[in-house]
């Protein structure tokens, strides 16, 4: 029998409510939750007095980078940082090489994480054989071991592939988690295609190349009766669509990242830090991403963690890779912007980091006896820096460098198990 872990005297955060109370947890579950637990000689006490403890955060997308490319990212490194965060489940996408396609090319992945990890990872399989858009993997042979299907990175590009996709995701009882962009419509662009673009002489991607494909999307999902996620939305039309599908009764969710809730193209500057994919959009788009997440169109919040290497992104916003780091900042950035301002509220931001995400995608957990002790638990006043270096992500590109931020990370149990302790 493993030593008892108690949580004394925190503010918990759950199902809607705010309490004080104790957590008591034994051999890797939450035995009791109780307003004072008495602790015996033999229990390991951390004080969470002026404290709050939360269920562990769920992000249900971001890049590993392993295996293909461990210079980016490894699985150690990646979780190390997730659990910084208060992550005790993340989401790994498929643009690895080899891809997860089949269960040959899969197992390396589980192999690592199995080794390496030291929080739970999930991992996506693709859609399609090397996310090329155009055959289909076996979806029933790799569906025990994933958490959905994604070809994320690039946009299925064929309307018959992807009805026979959702077709076999329903006929699973699994989830398509969509990357949508209509590559057609991307016509060089790499920033958003408004003001700041037009100002200073960049390309820029168009709304409509996220929008259109969201809005067929919707339609297959609609015809196959699946399960349909919809990855990263950063347009105001895509959070439209998305609520009159919702109210019409596909089964549809979807993510933002707290960098579109937070951030409009005006504010981006030329460094590649400012560079992923979508683009970071217009005031309009922000504030309807945010009424989004008010009103429940929106489902979850989600970093889409995308490391590179600090040379792939130091050539400036043309021609740095796509993509930054977000889960050591992600809760800080929403509690800070969002719930600090009287936008959302924490038992929101719990909701969309860690409740709803479980829900949907069927991930075991919360904070209830019985339940896996997957938990987090922040310091919401201790105020800090944004300072890439003391992340322990390998990647350092991040649009929130410099920023003043309100929540630390003070501990991360797993299974009840220490994955991260400040």
């Amino acid at each position: 029998m493993s030593e008892r872990i108690i949580l004394k005297g925190g503010t918990l955060v759950r199902n809607g409510l705010i309490e004080r109370a104790d957590v008591a947890i034994a051999d890797g579950k939450i035995e009791l939750i109780a307003a004072n637990i008495e602790p015996s000689s033999n229990d390991k006490i951390y004080d969470c007095a002026g404290l709050t403890v939360m269920s562990g955060f769920v992000d249900l997308h971001v890049h590993l980078r392993e295996p293909g490319f461990s210079s980016k990212e490894t699985i150690a490194t990646g979780t190390a940082a997730a659990a910084h965060g208060g992550f005790t489940t993340v989401c790994s996408m498929p643009n690895l090489a080899p891809a997860p396609d089949s269960m040959e090319n899969l197992q390396q992945q589980l192999d690592i994480i199995e080794r390496d990890a030291v929080i739970k990872v999930l991992p996506y399989a693709t859609i399609t054989r090397k996310r090329a858009g155009d055959e289909l993997v076996d979806f029933a042979a790799l569906k025990p071991y994933v958490a959905g299907f994604s070809d994320d990175g690039t946009g299925v590009q064929g309307e018959e592939v992807m009805r026979q996709a959702m077709v076999q995701a329903a006929a699973t009882d699994t989830i398509i988690a969509a990357h949508c962009e209509v590559d057609e419509l991307l016509r060089g662009g790499y920033i958003h295609d408004g003001e700041y673009a037009a100002k200073n002489g960049h390309r820029g991607i168009c709304s409509e190349s996220e929008w259109k494909q969201v809005e067929r999307d919707i339609e297959l999902a609609a015809e196959a009766g699946c399960r349909y996620h919809v990855c990263h939305i950063s347009t105001k039309e895509t959070v439209e669509l998305i609520r009159q599908a919702k109210a019409r009764g596909v089964k549809i969710t979807c993510e933002t990242g707290p960098h579109y809730l937070t951030m409009c193209d005006m504010e981006i500057k030329e460094e590649g830090r400012f560079k992923m994919n979508p683009p970071i959009r217009s005031a309009a788009d922000r504030d309807a991403l945010v009424a989004g997440l008010v009103d429940g169109t929106i489902d979850v919040v989600a970093t889409d963690h995308a490391p590179h290497t600090a040379e792939e992104k130091s050539r400036g916003l043309e021609r740095s890779a796509m993509g930054v780091v977000g889960l050591e900042t992600s809760f800080p950035v929403i509690y800070t912007k969002l719930v600090k301002q009287g936008v959302i509220s924490l038992e929101k931001a719990v909701e969309v980091m860690a409740e709803a995400p479980r829900k949907i995608f069927g991930i075991g957990g919360g904070l209830a006896e019985g339940e896996p002790a997957d938990i987090t638990v922040f310091d919401l006043e201790k105020e800090f820096t944004v300072d890439p270096s003391t992340f322990l992500t390998k990647g350092r590109s991040t649009p929130f460098e410099g920023w003043q931020l309100q929540g630390e990370c003070r501990l991360t149990l797993v299974d009840g198990r220490v994955a991260y302790e400040k």
